[in-house]
């Protein structure tokens, strides 16, 4: 049996995409919860005939990118260039020492991305020294400025998408011998003689260029998931201290919450609603109450926990709602704070966090001021 060829995969990811509007470059910038690259990322590395993803940055990008790529299988980057060209052929150097036989270049625009259109370019490379996913235009075509004066023949024009997949060696060369203001590496495959094939692409791998393609990118996400409702509750006694831990905030008090971890009763209800939506067991299964491990742990670590379990599933968190039940301390103070915190840990908007407070009218343990407890509703599109 032939062994699979080695294949690597560069996303690149260093332009500033200012179309996008204000903020962050628009690769990092949340797609249903996530950074927009982590989904190039997350497809590539996970398809199985891909070896290697190697991410082409911008140098001030450093710490945005770890947070995007964090947890996932991809290689160190290297930096960008003053062009699209000058980034792939840093890209490809960089794959010289791994010596693949065939080399993805995707997109980080492009961020979903079909495991289907990655095995029609692969296979395409049997007989082509490179491949492109390409769509008809399907509208029609004319010139003009303020009227129309003439039609454009459609029949033979495609809409080019990435990746573009190329026998390494071949495009190699090819970028090397490139001028920098080359469009895509199509066209520099073409300027040195190389042979390019179609094969069929996919609308889902549409660019983001306008803020208007994020909710279209989102709405495909969303498309053909099951919304699913999680919930949670926690109890903690108070004991000595002088604050305690609500929903990542720290509130000062008479007392302290006493657990094995940090006994923030709203992020371990949170984090409960979360695995219950995905069906991943509770904070228990992740998180032993008699391992040293998380003694006096931060309960953002349980949290982020359950995120990442969502996201890797392709799940979509759409809302969480926390109650916090209690006669003391006062949550109303401290309620925005709270909101912004979990908002940050689970990358969504603040609107899309509730936090509430109320009391049991002096009836029970937390009536009695002996603790708190806390219950939550998490729901997620998965």
């Amino acid at each position: 049996m032939n062994e699979a060829p080695r294949v690597a995969a560069i996303v690149v990811a260093a332009g500033r995409g200012s179309r996008a509007g204000e903020g962050a470059p628009k690769q990092y910038r949340m797609l249903a919860g996530q950074p927009a690259i982590r989904h190039a990322f997350s497809a590539l590395a996970r398809h199985p005939r891909v070896t290697h993803v190697l991410p082409v940055i911008h140098a001030d990008d450093e710490g945005a990118f770890a947070d995007a790529a964090a947890g996932l299988d991809v290689l160190a980057p290297v930096h960008g260039g003053a062009t699209r060209q000058e980034s792939v052929l840093n890209g490809l150097r960089a794959l010289e020492s791994l010596a693949p036989v065939l080399v993805l270049i995707h997109d980080a625009a492009r961020p979903l991305l079909p495991a289907a259109v990655v095995d029609r370019l692969l296979d395409a490379l049997e007989d082509s020294d490179g491949a492109a996913p390409a769509l008809p235009v399907v509208d029609s075509l004319r010139t003009g400025d303020a009227h129309a004066d003439g039609e454009v023949d459609r029949s033979r024009l495609k809409r080019v998408q990435t990746p573009q997949a190329f026998r390494y060696g071949a495009i190699l060369d090819a970028h090397r011998a490139a001028a920098p203001d080359a469009t895509d590496d199509v066209a520099v495959a073409l300027a040195a003689g190389l042979r390019v094939a179609f094969v069929e692409g996919d609308e889902r791998l549409a660019k983001l260029t306008y803020p208007d393609d994020f909710a279209r990118a989102e709405a495909i996400l969303a498309a053909g998931r099951v919304v699913r409702v999680g919930h949670g509750f926690d109890v903690h006694r108070f004991g000595p201290g002088d604050h305690v831990w609500l929903c990542g905030v720290k509130v000062p008090h008479s007392h302290g919450l006493v657990g094995h971890s940090d006994a923030d009763v709203g992020l371990h209800a949170l984090t409960d609603a979360l695995l219950g939506a995905a069906a991943e067991g509770d904070i228990g299964d992740h998180f032993p109450p008699g391992d040293p491990e998380w003694r006096g742990a931060p309960s953002d670590r349980f949290l982020a926990h359950a995120r990442d379990l969502v996201l890797s599933r392709g799940g979509i968190i759409d809302h969480v709602d926390v109650t916090m039940i209690c006669e003391r301390p006062k949550v109303g103070p401290f309620r925005t704070a709270m909101r912004t915190s979990v908002a940050a840990l689970l990358r969504l908007p603040e609107e899309r966090v509730s936090i509430k407070a109320t009391t049991t009218e002096k009836l029970g343990f937390t009536g009695r001021g002996e603790g708190m407890a806390a219950q939550a509703t998490a729901t997620i599109r998965l």
